[in-house]
């Protein structure tokens, strides 16, 4: 090869390797902690977004809260099903409780 050839190749492979690196850092960005939510408000979609909650765990707790008329504590969600306390101490940074039920959702 010679020298232009070299040097394009080195620009192209230092051109790819930083378009690599600004997308592992935008897949990195989008797998963000998710926002702390009040179980007590909280949307099918909002308790969907926890880590570990699924579309049965998140109606679960919809429907724990709306026979309760909302949780007092996160503590009460260790009553919920598929819910028990190592589960819980993984989402309590990102559950809140204030207020009575209000967003009755889904």
């Amino acid at each position: 090869m010679n020298r232009r050839a070299l040097v394009a190749l080195a620009i192209g492979i230092a051109l790819a390797s930083g378009a690599v690196a600004r997308a592992a850092d935008a897949a990195g960005s989008s797998s963000a902690k998710p926002a702390a939510v009040n179980v007590n408000t909280a949307t099918l979609q909002e308790l969907e977004a926890l880590p570990g909650i699924g579309e049965a765990r998140a109606q679960a707790i919809l429907d724990a809260r709306k026979q309760r008329g909302g949780f007092k504590s996160v503590d009460e969600l260790v009553d919920v099903r598929g819910i028990g306390p190592k589960n819980l101490e993984k989402l309590r940074p990102y559950l809140h409780v204030s207020g009575k039920a209000g967003g009755l959702s889904e």
